[in-house]
């Protein structure tokens, strides 16, 4: 038997982090009693983004363009790269104010226990950014978590004999913090506190 309509939307808002069997019983509730028009719009909302959000093709991040309006900025320092996890910890450097360099985007982390290697990650896009010549330093600001910090490792590896300087954000941000939960003051001090990783 198939599942009911509103069975497979509780089922499909399962997939969102945080949300359980209950809370998205609630929700779908929620949309279909109180909020059919903004179901709706969600629904609309979504499909929208999937066909046209894509990766911008120099930092990997979300956009609807082929090369995002950041990339493209000739107010950003195209000599720093600030290499993150995923766009919402861009946004969080961002917010700091601090940096005014350009970013690449991992969309993950190496994490061998979840079957994440350095393939999954393209990292040789990353290293094609990173030695395009007009870069001279490489700022490394994973989060300080296992996974984070194997990720900086690796790259720190990739990179050692480009001739590029490495950072690595100072630890303002707490071990076993993400960047997506620490207030902007601590990591200002943390993008401003960086130290070198080694350079050839």
């Amino acid at each position: 038997m198939n599942p009911s309509g509103l069975d497979s939307l509780i089922e499909a808002l399962r997939c969102l982090p945080g949300v359980g069997p209950k809370s998205a019983q609630r929700l779908a509730y929620h949309l279909m009693q109180h909020d059919r028009s903004g179901a709706a719009r969600l629904g609309e909302s979504i499909q929208h983004a999937l066909k046209a959000v894509r990766h911008c093709q120099r930092c990997n991040t979300f956009t609807e363009l082929e090369v995002c309006e950041r990339c493209l900025s000739s107010r950003r320092d195209a000599s720093l790269l600030c290499v993150v996890e995923t766009p919402v910890d861009m946004n969080m450097m961002e917010q700091t104010l601090a940096y005014q360099g350009l970013y690449y985007v991992l969309m993950g982390k190496i994490s061998p226990l979840d079957g994440v290697g350095p393939r999954k990650l393209d990292l040789d896009k990353l290293l094609s950014r990173a030695t395009d010549g007009v870069v001279r330093e490489v700022i490394l600001a994973t989060n300080y978590t296992n996974e984070g910090e194997a990720t900086a490792h690796y790259i720190t590896a990739m990179l050692k004999t480009s001739g590029v300087g490495i950072t690595r954000i100072a630890r303002g941000v707490p071990v076993g913090g993400e960047l997506e939960y620490v207030d902007s003051g601590t990591l200002a001090q943390a993008l401003r506190e960086r130290k070198s990783l080694g350079m050839t």
